[in-house]
């Protein structure tokens, strides 16, 4: 961090906020900043979509700028407005909006043609006879020139006539393409006669049959941001070596100069971020949605419970990068749980019961304890427990046998119940196969917590429900989807082999204080010592459904120490 003149901290600025910093002195574009963010409509949007959320609506709010939501939906038949609806929920869900700035390219579709006419004039491209075999093979490798086709030198004539006759539907599916004239000698194979448009009679989400013809995603992409008069378009690293074609057709169609950036994708440990991968898993029944807790996506991640304010952290603490790297899934989670932590109310759950009886207890009695909501925020204030004579409490928390400097329950030991009474295990009771079914205790009636003056010391308290009061409730603990941080990397392996079976396991008879009977769905707690957990959409007042966004235990610090 650099010192001003004023001795105060300078910001550090990433090379993205380096060159708008360096537009905005020189006038370029009238210093304006205008970013966009371009999804296809081919799939449900991911953690690495949100690091472009981020990055570019970022941007643009930093310098007093504004950013256009456009769906680059060229290929119709991977698209749909499912689709479009679930982006645009997830990025308001993010926090971010386009006011009325929703465009799409086949908005653009007409002006894209004129476009492509524009080029054959001025003989920088021509109608491709050749099959999409013969064109692959005479594109070469990056080692060797390409072969130019056989179609390369028609006429302006010729290629105007085609072109309008493939435009009206004359020719059938794969017989022509239109393709830009480059160079078939240049290393970039970007730059090798890309294909801009080809015949494709299919069903669009928004034009219907009107079209039959579709632009490539590379002609389309640059044009529509030059239409829109983008002054940064920033996207993802692997779209490097599409720069010079994205600039050759600015140049040669003279239109306004777009500046493509590329930054680092998010590539994060133990997830995958290909959508025709994610697709696999839905349809091959890995997951049971799009929506599952355990994919990368931001709706799986908002249903998980992971707050939208934890993903915008963690994307600017992974920062913004040149070159591709992966980041830690304890980054990620670290960032949830701060977040988490701070937000949420606390609260009990038991997820493995095991009864208590309080022996000495009044029969019929039931005392309200009251308990702190966040000791992170007073302003949450507390709420009313109620305690009566028989209880729940984790069976983690009891051991019959238990090692040296054990500090919960064991037969003839005294532990705080969390706001409540201190209580001695006094009997166990097993059943036929030798189970622990309950524990019969005493309390200290003098020991309640905050008026207590039994004089007992204690080193354990663990938390509680009160079983007559205790709402049942269906735990669902994820985990990470992968075993292998990089799942698809692996040369000769599917996958998928790397699925973790013990991603999900589900406890479907845990218990929940009363008050959670309130909560809603996508509500978010601190189970004590348990983790955070948040309400299932598919949770009712009948059956209650609990997710757990992640543990208590921060891996991250860990990762931190090692590194």
């Amino acid at each position: 961090m650099e010192i001003n003149e004023a001795n105060e901290p300078k910001e550090s600025l990433n090379f993205i906020e380096e060159i708008v910093e360096e537009d905005i002195r020189n006038g370029k574009h009238g210093g304006r900043v205008h970013t966009r963010f371009p999804p296809e409509p081919n799939g449900y949007l991911h953690i690495g979509h949100a690091k472009a959320i981020v990055v570019s609506f970022g941007i643009a709010q930093k310098y007093g700028g504004i950013t256009n939501l456009r769906f680059d939906d060229t290929n119709p038949v991977t698209e749909d407005t499912e689709y479009v609806d679930a982006i645009k929920r997830d990025i308001h869900w993010l926090g971010y909006d386009w006011d009325d700035r929703e465009y799409y390219a086949s908005d653009y579709f007409p002006k894209l043609y004129e476009f492509a006419v524009d080029l054959v004039k001025k003989g920088l491209a021509y109608v491709d006879d050749s099959s999409p075999e013969e064109i692959a093979r005479m594109k070469g490798n990056p080692s060797q020139p390409g072969e130019e086709s056989p179609f390369r030198l028609r006429s302006i004539e010729e290629n105007l006539d085609l072109l309008e006759r493939m435009r009206n539907g004359e020719f059938e599916e794969g017989s022509r393409v239109l393709r830009a004239r480059v160079d078939m000698t240049s290393p970039n194979m970007h730059m090798r006669d890309p294909i801009i448009y080809r015949i494709k009679f299919a069903h669009h989400h928004r034009t219907g049959d009107q079209w039959c013809i579709y632009p490539m995603y590379d002609f389309a992409h640059g044009q529509s941001d030059s239409i829109e008069e983008i002054t940064h378009s920033l996207c993802s690293l692997e779209f490097r070596h599409h720069r010079p074609l994205y600039d050759w057709f600015i140049e040669k169609l003279e239109i306004f100069p777009s500046r493509q950036i590329e930054f680092a994708r998010m590539n994060v440990a133990f997830m995958i971020t290909s959508k025709r991968k994610l697709l696999q898993l839905v349809k091959e029944g890995y997951v049971t949605g799009w929506d599952d807790p355990r994919m990368p996506t931001l709706t799986g991640m908002r249903r998980r419970g992971y707050p939208p304010a934890a993903i915008r952290m963690f994307a600017d603490k992974a920062g913004v990068a040149r070159r591709d790297n992966i980041i830690e899934y304890e980054l990620l989670e670290s960032c949830v749980r701060e977040e988490l932590n701070r937000t949420s109310a606390r609260v009990m759950a038991v997820l493995n019961p095991l009864k208590v009886v309080l022996t000495n207890y009044p029969e019929g009695q039931v005392e309200q304890m009251d308990v702190e909501n966040n000791p992170e925020d007073d302003s949450m204030g507390t709420r009313q427990m109620p305690f009566s004579k028989e209880l729940y409490i984790e069976r983690d928390d009891f051991m019959e046998n238990p090692p040296p400097k054990y500090f919960r329950l064991a037969p003839g030991g005294e532990v705080r119940l969390k706001a409540g009474y201190i209580i001695r295990c006094d009997e166990v009771v097993k059943d036929q196969a030798g189970e622990i079914v309950e524990l019969r205790c005493a309390y200290y009636p003098n020991s309640r917590s905050g008026s207590d003056t039994s004089g007992i010391k204690v080193k354990g308290t663990i938390h509680w429900v009160s079983a007559p009061h205790a709402l049942e409730a269906e735990v669902r603990l994820y985990d990470r989807l992968f075993t292998d941080p990089t799942p698809d990397q692996h040369e000769g392996q599917d996958f998928k082999e790397f699925v973790n079976p013990e991603s999900l396991k589900v406890l479907e008879k845990a218990y929940v204080e009363p008050a959670l009977a309130e909560a809603k769905p996508m509500d978010q707690f601190q189970f004590l010592r348990m983790g955070y957990f948040s309400v299932d959409p598919d949770s009712t007042s009948a059956k209650m459904i609990f997710n757990r966004a992640v543990t208590l235990k921060d891996a991250w610090a860990k990762v931190q120490q090692k590194g």
